[in-house]
């Protein structure tokens, strides 16, 4: 059995970590769970009390949401060149921008999905997003100071908020900006991200139907 346990469902951001474990290259093992009962037994609950997906283990270390896991790979995998180091001058960046993806772009496309749109100022000041206009405003002037989230170089931000980006636009909830289609077929087209998504899919396909 391998140091590395993911488990997941490939109907969830798990697709984001597993695209994120293609882009590290070291080896793991797959627990693909199902709604409902099987994220919710005791041995599950042990790792994510929550009773969701993603997680990881990794020698021993638990962890759980998709930023933090992508963040944890970059850094016990500095060989995969994913994350500035600590104290480098590009570390601020990288931080900043992967905790804008789990915050503001994820909440901002979230209530959108739901149907909820901040209509009134008092409103928007209350959120950490203030609209999803603004959101995708400030994601499309960092993609023209250059080709990643980061600047010049590929990281884990364009795991994370690149996912969110691509699934927003696919599923129209993120709206489209200069530069969002360009950057879109960039991170699709990286090997790691086909290799997951063909892995993903194929468990799609295989999955036993509900009901």
């Amino acid at each position: 059995m391998s140091d590395l346990v993911f488990y997941t469902n490939p109907m969830s951001r798990s697709r984001i970590v597993r695209w994120m474990l293609e882009e590290i290259g070291a080896p793991y093992d797959t627990a693909v769970l199902d709604y409902g009962a099987d994220m919710n037994t005791p041995d599950y609950l042990a790792l994510n009390p929550m009773g969701k997906v993603p997680a990881i283990t990794h020698r021993g270390t638990v962890v759980t949401e998709t930023a933090a896991i992508c963040c944890y790979l970059a850094e016990v995998f500095p060989e995969a060149h994913l994350a500035p180091p600590p104290g480098s001058p590009d570390r601020g960046a990288f931080l900043r921008w992967m905790f804008f993806g789990a915050g503001p772009v994820d909440a901002a496309v979230t209530n959108a999905s739901f149907g909820w749109v901040p209509e009134s100022p008092r409103d928007r000041g209350r959120l950490g997003y203030g609209s999803l206009e603004r959101v995708a405003d400030v994601l499309a002037a960092r993609l023209a100071e250059g080709p990643w989230l980061t600047g010049d170089t590929f990281s884990a931000v364009d795991v994370f908020l690149g996912a969110q980006i691509v699934w927003g636009r696919d599923f129209g909830e993120m709206p489209d900006r200069p530069g969002f289609a360009a950057y879109a077929e960039r991170i699709k087209a990286r090997p790691a991200a086909l290799r997951a998504n063909e892995i993903d899919d194929a468990l799609m396909r295989n999955a036993a139907p509900h009901g």
